[in-house]
């Protein structure tokens, strides 16, 4: 039961929409059988049915807010595999989104958690506060001082072992500016590097030039490019994922693209909801490579591994580019592509809801982990680098030898891409 332990919520009159959004629900329950943390917890609190009566009930004053709600609303992974299943066409994320930003300033968070958030939105905000820390980062990976770090078990004293291990080594994307075409020139493609994944996903990035060249596409690195803004919004920060919509809009304005492409499911989703007015189309690299011309002028070495194509939510809920992977990897010589058992189901990443809510985060890698292993599978491929990193270090930690990694670096290798 939801406990009334805090002042009334306070919320004026200009978030219509929210209200409006939350009355369209039915409440038919549909949405039930495709929630992750219902499946789990079967609480109905912890369904996307639940969550939309206690936003209402919040928006309306009928409750109050209170830790036990919040709990509830903070459980949600924004999957969106609601919207898919819900016959009023509820924008569930967006609703999500909207009350976490309404509620975000009546929050009582601890003074640890509220230091952690503000440093951590802030610089992702900012690739060049963002590229200090990752300095420094990558100096402590490539010296003594990480085996120390973890000898000593200061990072366990600190609460950061289990970040510090899941972190991938980290590296520099590809310069801004324009990266000729090979061959036959076609038109110019935009990339879009995000904020974390440009360090700790850099392989893809450079991955994607080395595939667009060969096949003819110029790529365009626009340098004040910025954050997508995908956490911001998620976690109650409107402001600033508004902030962000406007500088990459700025960034790519006016520029002569074919498309601009990103590696990243999550980035996608926010550039295609809440920025559609760029220089160009947005979607995933896959979904331009699927479709590209000049393959003909290009050979991928033949590979005769099994890979099982992981799915990320929002590409399966929101893009609705699920199919781009599979068509993309078949162009590879005697490999055989297969879905992972369970892709329907969210694996827990969810940016940084397996920091956030790791009980429920590890729960649902758990469901993963054990597809994977039944799957026989050599190499997983999935398009969302937080996924990428979730499945690998659940593998890691369980000693199962499974690469994972995205089907554009995949295919990459295949055409002799080299690190």
């Amino acid at each position: 039961m939801i406990q009334d332990t805090q002042p009334p919520f306070q919320t004026s009159d200009d978030h219509p929409f929210l209200r409006q959004e939350a009355a369209r629900c039915v409440a038919c329950g549909l949405c039930l059988p495709h929630c992750p943390t219902y499946r789990k917890t079967l609480d109905e609190a912890d369904s996307p049915r639940g969550r939309i009566f206690l936003m209402a009930a919040l928006l309306e004053h009928k409750l109050q807010l209170s830790p036990q709600l919040v709990g509830h609303l903070d459980l949600c992974l924004t999957c969106r595999a609601c919207e898919n299943a819900c016959p009023s066409k509820v924008r569930y994320g967006q609703l999500m989104d909207g009350v976490r930003a309404v509620i975000e300033p009546e929050r009582r968070r601890p003074m640890r958690q509220q230091l952690l958030r503000r440093v951590l939105f802030r610089t992702l905000a900012s690739p060049r506060l963002l590229q200090g820390p990752a300095s420094l980062l990558k100096a402590y990976q490539r010296s003594a001082l990480q085996g120390l770090a973890r000898r000593s078990h200061l990072l366990e004293a600190l609460g950061l072992s289990r970040a510090e291990a899941r972190l991938p080594l980290l590296s520099a994307p590809p310069q801004s500016g324009r990266h000729p075409a090979h061959g036959t020139a076609r038109s110019t493609v935009g990339l879009f590097l995000g904020c974390v994944a440009r360090l700790s996903d850099a392989e893809t990035l450079h991955a994607s030039v080395f595939v667009l060249n060969r096949l003819g596409y110029a790529v365009q690195v626009v340098p004040r490019q910025t954050c997508c803004g995908a956490l911001h919004g998620h976690g109650g920060e409107r402001e600033t994922a508004q902030r962000l919509a406007q500088e990459n809009r700025a960034a790519f304005a006016g520029l002569d693209l074919q498309a601009i492409v990103h590696t990243a499911s999550g980035c996608g989703a926010t550039l295609a909801e809440y920025m559609p007015q760029l220089a160009a189309p947005v979607m995933d690299i896959s979904t331009f490579l699927a479709t590209a011309q000049g393959w003909e002028q290009v050979a991928l070495a033949p590979l005769a591994n099994s890979i099982a194509v992981h799915e990320p939510c929002l590409s399966r809920n929101v893009l609705h580019d699920q199919d781009a992977p599979y068509a993309l990897l078949r162009r590879i010589p005697c490999a055989t592509i297969t879905a992972l058992s369970g892709n329907d189901q969210c694996c827990g990443a969810a940016g940084i809801y397996a920091l956030s809510q790791p009980a429920m985060a590890g729960k649902l890698l758990r469901d993963k982990i054990d597809a994977i292993k039944a799957s026989g599978a050599h190499t997983i491929a999935t398009s969302n680098p937080g996924c990428a990193m979730h499945l690998a270090d659940g593998l890691q930690a369980e000693g199962w030898k499974v690469e994972v990694l995205h089907p554009v670096t995949l295919v990459a290798r295949q055409m002799g891409y080299k690190k």
